[in-house]
């Protein structure tokens, strides 16, 4: 209670957990409560503006009606996001725990790797695999997942060069416990703070680097889309006037990415007096 406590008197982390828990109720269930057609195209009623037909947020450059647009988007982003997050906390939660357990020459070729990942720019992988491979959803989560392990991987070594020390982990191995037995079960959930707390940015991170392929074109395509496919279908209509294709996804990613990093916040400050009362 001490920790829910001290979350909820972070006004900030509080409203970002409310925002973010609109968004996806705004995404999953809205298209039940304003259903629109997103498949097939409706040029006669292209770039409506909103309010225009009974169209609340217009239509795009295809006629698809703007904010069931933006709701079938949304449960990509987010879909996308927190599955390529999670994949990205597990791959690199293991890694680090493995690499700053053992110690040595294989912590030390192990942190040779994620030194050379993190000096290679994420954005720069992410367009040199899509011209390689065809982006679906599932694609996108993988290779998200896999260029974004690295960060979370440096944190959870630091984790375990400190835990491995410590008198249950050396109580486990003097009883007999295997090394796979004691990371499992000792080294990772005694860094389960720092794991939670990196995974909300982990998701956030996510989220902006699809939207910054899609916004290049790279990203999930047609009928598929996300926030940022909306935003580079709606960039050459900008000096048209049409502002309601690229104002809503826009403020939709800035939304979702700043909740997340509010809540990231509020769940750090707990974590940090649970380790200063430790």
């Amino acid at each position: 209670m001490t920790g829910l406590r001290r979350f909820a008197a972070n006004r900030l982390a509080v409203v970002g957990a409310v925002a973010l828990l609109l968004l996806v109720l705004f995404a999953v269930l809205g298209p039940l409560v304003h259903p629109t057609e997103q498949v097939t195209t409706d040029l006669g009623a292209a770039n409506l503006p909103p309010g225009a037909d009974g169209h609340p947020l217009g239509t795009d450059a295809l006629g698809y009606d703007n904010l069931g647009r933006l709701m079938v988007a949304g449960r990509v982003s987010l879909l996308v996001g927190v599955l390529a997050g999670a994949l990205a906390t597990v791959v690199g939660t293991l890694w680090g725990a493995v690499a700053g357990y053992v110690g040595g020459v294989v912590d030390a070729v192990m942190m040779r790797v994620v030194d050379a990942g993190i000096a290679i720019p994420a954005i720069f992988l992410l367009l040199v695999l899509s011209t390689i491979v065809r982006p679906t959803v599932g694609m996108m989560i993988v290779v998200l997942g896999l260029v974004s392990w690295l960060v979370p991987a440096r944190l959870i070594r630091a984790e375990a060069l400190s835990v491995r020390t410590r008198d249950y982990v050396v109580a486990a191995r003097a009883m007999g416990a295997t090394h796979s037995r004691t990371v499992l079960s000792h080294v990772i959930p005694n860094t389960v703070g720092t794991v939670v707390v990196n995974a909300t940015f982990q998701v956030a991170d996510a989220i902006l680097l699809v939207a910054y392929i899609s916004f290049l074109g790279m990203g999930v395509q047609p009928p598929t889309t996300d926030w940022g496919a909306m935003l580079n279908d709606g960039i050459s209509y900008i000096y048209q006037g049409a502002w309601w294709l690229i104002l809503p996804p826009g403020l939709a990613i800035v939304i979702v990415v700043c909740a997340l990093n509010f809540v990231g916040d509020g769940l750090r400050d707990v974590v940090d007096v649970r380790g200063r009362a430790a």
